[in-house]
């Protein structure tokens, strides 16, 4: 897309970042991993987002998966200005908290009792905590390539061995933070029988996405999720389940209605904020009365459960309750994955299409992705000139390798064959 055409968006990255660090509040919005200037978005409707600078494209980001239901859904939108319009927040109860989280109840039974964050990380830190506590114990297993928010103790780098003990992957935070973290290889349920086997009476829990999202979607190999199942229940420790991506996503009971398994405690986000910040954990009773203030593990927010994102969870989650909602995003979603592939391949671009419900990814790779190790081996040049030239074509695909793409209830038929036209050109250019 010519420079002319992005003019507001470069002014607006320029003023940004003489005030933000780089310009954005999360990084992966800078671009850096594709180049060129984010564009800064002015609206969202349906399936669609529009920038400042007037082009409209259609959004397989979807605010990294929460708009399930789309952008501006008037539902959504109609139960936040009646919510928003008796009060923003009070920092006491409503009824609002206590109707979302049944909401989550009847579409997970794994969940007896669950607590309301503001975010997915405070959330997965939280489950962290209250696992060491009920155990006794302080080591946490989790896999590369898997992220579970930015708390110092899940910040622990993929090495380039089989594992990583005690690594912190970012500046800031100190070994010991992360001493009792260790790092094993996703989809590889042997390692991690080896490892309890040796080391199991000093692990908490382990944390996993139960359909990695933060590596590019890789699922679960045959029987890995019922190993981890069985092997906690062998050493005395924790499964957590971390749906901060898959919870309502890839089912409405997430990952854990798609295979049959339920987690001692599960991470929720994303979803259940219909667009806003909302997170949550919650699971057995046993565990979660550890929680102050019925037991001694503290976690506190003053804006935790606030009225208004709690209302655009229910009316979305409200919506959900419909099996034909998530029929036609399989179907849309099975669609576009294959479309794509097809239309790589007939340009020769190496590439691999995992997909899970309506969250993707394109690997530009000429293997099967399975795990992180295999994941980074992507062209990730490739995949940057695509990117490039999906967004003149008018898509908007996550500006990484490494993450998912999303559909939602909004997005059509023609969208997808829309979105296929515009990859046999973008490939065929981008070679």
């Amino acid at each position: 897309m010519a420079d002319s055409k992005r003019r507001k968006s470069h002014a607006a990255f320029r003023r940004a970042k003489k005030s933000i660090p780089g310009g954005v509040n999360s990084p992966v919005r800078a671009f850096r991993a594709v180049g060129g200037t984010p564009p800064f978005i002015a609206k969202g409707s349906g399936s669609r987002i529009t920038d400042i600078d007037g082009n409209s494209r259609i959004d397989y980001v979807m605010s990294w998966g929460p708009l399930i239901l789309g952008h501006a859904h008037p539902k959504v939108g109609e139960a936040i200005s009646r919510a928003a319009a008796k009060g923003t927040s009070f920092g006491a109860p409503t009824e609002g908290e206590t109707a979302l989280v049944e909401e989550i109840r009847d579409a997970f039974p794994s969940i007896d009792l669950a607590r309301l964050v503001s975010s997915g990380t405070e959330a997965a830190m939280s489950a962290v905590r209250l696992a060491r506590a009920f155990t006794g114990r302080d080591r946490i297993i989790k896999f590369d390539g898997c992220y579970h928010g930015h708390a110092d103790s899940l910040l622990v780098k993929a090495g380039s061995g089989a594992l990583t003990f005690g690594t912190p992957s970012s500046p800031g935070v100190v070994k010991a933070a992360a001493r009792e973290t260790v790092s094993l290889r996703y989809n590889d349920a042997d390692m991690v029988a080896d490892y309890l086997t040796r080391h199991g009476g000093k692990v908490a829990a382990i944390i996993v996405e139960p359909v990695a999202g933060n590596m590019g979607v890789v699922p679960p190999a045959r029987g890995f999720l019922q190993a981890l199942r069985r092997l906690t229940h062998k050493h005395g420790a924790l499964l957590i389940f971390d749906e901060v991506i898959t919870g309502f996503r890839v089912a409405r009971g997430g990952a854990q209605e798609l295979y049959g398994i339920g987690a001692d405690l599960t991470v929720l986000g994303k979803i259940i904020g219909g667009g806003l910040p909302v997170g949550a954990f919650g699971g057995r009773r046993d565990i979660m009365k550890k929680l102050s203030p019925l037991g001694p593990v503290y976690q506190a927010g003053t804006l935790s459960g606030n009225p208004v994102a709690v209302a655009a969870g229910i009316a979305t989650l409200k919506e959900l309750r419909r099996p034909a909602l998530y029929r036609n995003l399989e179907t849309k979603s099975k669609r576009l994955a294959e479309g794509l592939a097809a239309a790589a391949k007939k340009a020769g671009v190496p590439t691999t299409a995992n997909r899970v419900g309506s969250m993707l990814t394109l690997f530009f790779a000429d293997r099967s992705i399975t795990n992180y190790g295999d994941a980074v081996r992507s062209d990730t040049r490739a995949y940057a000139r695509f990117h490039a030239a999906m967004l003149t074509r008018g898509v908007y695909l996550a500006p990484s390798q490494f993450e998912a793409a999303f559909l939602s209830a909004a997005h059509t038929t023609a969208d997808v064959t829309a979105t296929i036209e515009a990859a046999e050109e973008a490939f065929a250019a981008s070679r």
